[in-house]
């Protein structure tokens, strides 16, 4: 359906694409007009690949343009996106690529990146890797988020490490009780974590990640920032290694 809208939009471009000098519809009579709109449909009838070519130059232009935008945003919030002084380290936090991820513990494709982004860490050592705390699918991913952060406010970024990857593996509702259970399993402290979601500190935290995610254009999970520009909705492994590569390679 999209690509039939922007073939009816190229469809009625092509007339107006014309050098002004060398055509105006507004000189001719109106038989010279239906005799042109004629012409116009015979042609496109006769040679209806010149609708989709002009559909994939749009759609390629559109896509320039989109990555174009995504690098301003990412230059016009380069402290908060990658120096913000609270979200979690992965990787090598020396690494010479840094990934920032927008991630939800109750998205599916959330779960399918981290085991992409697990086997990415440990083929490439020298990625670091930025995890910012974005809830968005309802209660279950705000106590998440909240009960993550709130191990890392209280015991430091091991204990998230931890906590990170048994939340992003939970099956079943991310109860409280369910929080400090899995919490509990890893040795830490599962009711001391729940008392310390209350702090006004994680309130402030997880609203700038979604005042960033806002600037940043992000509507769902997960999405990256990668090198200089933003990648939204899951990638597979190769995917990601291209996105590495080739920021690598223009640095």
């Amino acid at each position: 359906m999209k690509r039939l809208s922007l073939a009816l939009c190229a469809a009625a471009m092509i007339g107006a694409a014309m050098p002004a000098a060398a055509f105006d519809l507004s000189d001719m009579s109106e038989d010279e007009r239906q005799a042109f709109r004629d012409e116009v449909r015979a042609y496109l009838l006769d040679n209806p690949e010149v609708i989709m070519e002009a559909v994939d130059i749009l759609e390629q232009r559109q896509a320039e343009m989109a990555a174009m935008d995504d690098v301003e945003l990412v230059k016009a919030n380069v402290d908060d996106i990658f120096n913000d002084g609270y979200s979690h380290v992965m990787g090598n936090p020396d690494g010479d690529y840094t990934i920032v991820e927008f991630v939800d513990y109750r998205c599916g494709y959330c779960r399918k990146s981290y085991e992409e982004l697990t086997v990415l860490l440990e083929k490439d050592e020298n990625i670091r890797l930025i995890l910012k705390e974005y809830p968005i699918l309802g209660e279950d991913s705000l106590n998440s988020a909240r009960f993550a952060v709130s191990a890392q406010q209280l015991f430091g970024g091991e204990a998230y490490g931890k906590l990170h990857h048994a939340l992003i593996s939970l099956r079943g509702a991310a109860s409280i009780e369910n929080l400090i259970d899995a919490a509990d399993d890893l040795g830490l402290d599962g009711k001391a974590i729940a008392k310390g979601m209350t702090d006004p500190r994680i309130d402030e935290i997880l609203g700038e990640n979604h005042a960033l995610a806002r600037r940043l254009k992000v509507t769902g999970t997960p999405a990256f920032v990668m090198g200089d520009t933003m990648a939204r909705g899951y990638m597979p492994l190769a995917q990601m290694e291209r996105f590495v590569a080739e920021g690598r390679s223009t640095n």
